[in-house]
């Protein structure tokens, strides 16, 4: 269950509510949307470094 997670917000939020929060566990990375905070999207650490590591190669 998302309710019991520990949200975290990126440091480069706006302040706005136009941010992404995210969630670790040791099987899942949970990442929602702070305004809209269901849904939630349910990915492996492995995609999730996969996908982090592809968004630091194009900065």
């Amino acid at each position: 269950m998302t309710t019991d997670l520990h949200w975290s917000k990126s440091s480069y939020s706006d302040g706005e509510g136009e941010c992404l929060e995210v969630a670790l566990t040791p099987t899942t990375i949970h990442i929602r949307d702070s305004k809209t905070p269901a849904p939630t999207l349910k990915v492996t650490p492995t995609t999730w470094t996969a996908f982090v590591t592809t968004l630091a190669s194009l900065a």
